[in-house]
């Protein structure tokens, strides 16, 4: 009974999940057309941006799993070193975002 339980939790958190990416990925794909029908925003812009972003991103992910390898080789509590991996790669994705917005200011007004 326990593992049906976990299952449909499980099924519920992913459904979820994609319920969310569907409406944030549709509004977004609703406004972006809005903008460029009105001549507010050209497509090729966006979708430079959005690669600088992307990769500043993952850069920062994949740069906080790596230091966060550290913590999982040193003899720390599990609750410990769980927390200090978790901490590790948000506080490096959230770099990532950082520095993906100061390169779309600096480099989004140029083609």
């Amino acid at each position: 009974m326990e593992d049906f339980q976990d299952a449909i939790g499980a099924v519920v958190l992913m459904s979820g999940l994609v319920v969310v990416t569907y409406i944030i990925a549709r509004y977004t794909y609703l406004v972006k057309k809005a903008m460029i029908e009105n001549g507010l925003a050209s497509p090729t812009k966006s979708k430079q941006i959005m690669f600088i972003d992307f990769g500043c991103i993952l850069g920062g992910i994949g740069l906080g799993l790596m230091v966060s390898s550290v913590f999982s080789a040193m003899d720390l509590d599990e609750n410990t070193t769980d927390l200090l991996v978790w901490g590790t790669i948000l506080i490096f994705g959230a770099v990532g975002m950082i520095l993906a917005h100061f390169l779309r200011n600096k480099f989004g007004d140029q083609g």
